[in-house]
């Protein structure tokens, strides 16, 4: 397909410049969004099945992944929940082949799986180091690479669908934080995972980009003396948080002095970022990485 012709595909997906989109910016679209029982992965799921995606609603708690499952029912939309560690040999397989049962295709995979498991550098173990890489930067490796037969098609109606992968990083992956080498040097592999899945991709259609979020209020940034932890496969408690941050430092009231904007994101906010870069009004972007963060570190 000529690149005119490319165009003139897009353009039609589009409509006109002065449309809409009534049945949503991704009307009939089939996304994997993982990580989705809660937080940032949760409201993303909400917004795409809002939008008009079928959903896979996949999450480490398979009880509040069904009940993400059930809200989207209830609201009139379609998803499937797919449980289990995005760690595991095989996972990979399971959620791709369970989507494409269901659904039968995959337009997006977003990335969004992951926690902290913080401690200084000095005092940070081998297993430590490596679970975090493994959940940031193996398993999404490894969920995509599984999705390749399914979205590398380059037949002209492949060329016409949209179709992106959402890979969800951090400002510690771009500045560095003290007390997470291990999630720093993850989520920096996230920018170069996807900027490569950009350039080897692109010729199929397939768009890719990072999201660096800063402090969206979840319960990786509450604080650590509320006591929210996971619950590792080999039944490990890792405590989430960020240790001395006041309970009233989550609320939207508080102001943040190092924030332009002054407060904290919100999941909503958080996945509204990611419903653009999926979204076709984003369909000239590619290899970016777009930083959520009201203004923090600019």
């Amino acid at each position: 397909m000529s690149a005119s012709a490319r165009l003139s595909a897009v353009t039609k997906q589009l409509g006109p410049a002065s449309g809409s989109h009534p049945k949503g910016l991704l009307a009939g679209e089939v996304s994997i969004v993982t990580g989705a029982a809660q937080g940032i992965g949760k409201a993303t799921a909400l917004l795409f099945a809002q939008e008009g995606s079928k959903v896979v609603v996949s999450d480490l708690d398979e009880k509040k992944a069904q009940l993400v499952v059930d809200e989207i029912k209830k609201n009139g939309g379609e998803a499937i929940a797919v449980s289990g560690d995005v760690t595991s040999d095989g996972f990979a397989k399971k959620l791709i082949d369970e989507t494409v049962k269901a659904f039968g295709s995959i337009n997006h995979i977003i990335n969004n799986a992951g926690f902290t498991f913080d401690k200084m550098l000095h005092t940070t173990s081998d297993d430590v180091f490596r679970l975090i890489l493994e959940v940031h930067c193996v398993a999404p490796f490894r969920i995509v690479r599984e999705a390749a037969p399914y979205m590398r098609g380059k037949k002209p109606e492949d060329l016409a669908k949209n179709k992106s992968i959402v890979n969800v990083s951090s400002t510690s992956g771009l500045h560095g934080n003290v007390g997470q080498a291990n999630y720093a040097t993850a989520k920096a592999g996230v920018v170069g995972f996807t900027k490569t899945i950009a350039k080897e991709w692109g010729a199929f259609g397939v768009r890719a980009n990072t999201v660096a979020f800063g402090y969206i209020t979840t319960r990786l940034t509450a604080a650590k003396e509320l006591g929210e932890a996971i619950t590792l496969p080999n039944g490990e408690k890792v405590a989430l948080g960020i240790p001395g941050r006041g309970k009233g430092a989550q609320t939207d009231g508080d102001r943040v002095p190092d924030i332009p904007l002054g407060r904290p994101g919100s999941p909503e906010e958080a996945a509204k970022a990611v419903l653009f870069l999926a979204s076709p009004l984003a369909s000239y972007i590619s290899g970016h990485t777009l930083e959520v963060t009201g203004g923090r570190g600019i």
